[in-house]
């Protein structure tokens, strides 16, 4: 499996299938034919340009994907805890401690839960913790599934920070952990070199930064 961080939160699984993970990126335009979208919950800057793709189902927690349905788009609905199968790809929703508006329809439309998901494709598992807090059932979440990666956020002020992270990536212990959504803007910077520094020296993960749209194969 090849995963492509494309910026943000995006993240592109290939391998048996093609899996697109909330599909924004600040310059609007995605270029991948995906067979899958996964999103984690219903802000503008993980929603993005979901609408780009269709007759691509798409994942997501049962009020987003219902809306979407809505407007005539082909959607998954799940929520929290289960597990579902598209086109030979597994994906478990996991908890994400975060709020959840759909912005996209307007004020007053709840998009359900904020999620991440455990992506299980060609042998390998893949965690996307979608935006997040550090909560303590991380741990669980690598007992269960044995991540062989972890995809956590580092931007802080709207989901955990570097600190936070390194404790989620202890608890989740992923081999490999990337950081996302962080420098998309200013308000989230961050220096990513600092956060593999010091998850490498005390910890057996190995951080892998990209930059958008690079990649690395597991």
């Amino acid at each position: 499996m090849k995963i492509t961080w494309l910026g943000h939160s995006c993240t592109l699984l290939s391998g048996s299938r093609t899996v697109l993970i909330d599909p924004f990126v600040p310059e609007g335009k995605i270029r991948a034919e995906p067979d899958i979208v996964a999103v984690t919950h219903g802000h503008a800057d993980h929603m993005g340009c979901v609408s780009d793709f269709p007759g691509v189902p798409v994942v997501a927690v049962n009020e987003v994907a219902k809306y979407l349905q809505s407007r005539g788009m082909e959607a998954e609905a799940m929520n929290i805890g289960g597990t579902i199968e598209v086109k030979g790809v597994r994906f478990t929703m996991t908890p994400a401690v975060h709020s959840a508006w759909l912005e996209e329809a307007g004020p007053g439309h709840t998009g359900g839960a904020a999620a991440g998901f455990v992506v299980r494709m060609d042998g390998k598992a893949v965690y996307h913790a979608g935006d997040t807090a550090l909560f303590s059932d991380m741990e669980l979440i690598g007992k269960l599934y044995h991540p062989d990666v972890a995809l956590l956020p580092i931007g802080s002020r709207y989901t955990m920070g570097p600190e936070e992270a390194m404790v989620a990536a202890r608890m989740i212990g992923a081999p490999v952990v990337i950081p996302i959504h962080y420098n998309t803007w200013p308000i989230i910077a961050q220096d990513p070199s600092g956060f593999a520094r010091a998850l490498e020296r005390t910890t057996d993960c190995r951080a892998c930064i990209l930059e958008p749209g690079q990649s690395i194969t597991l």
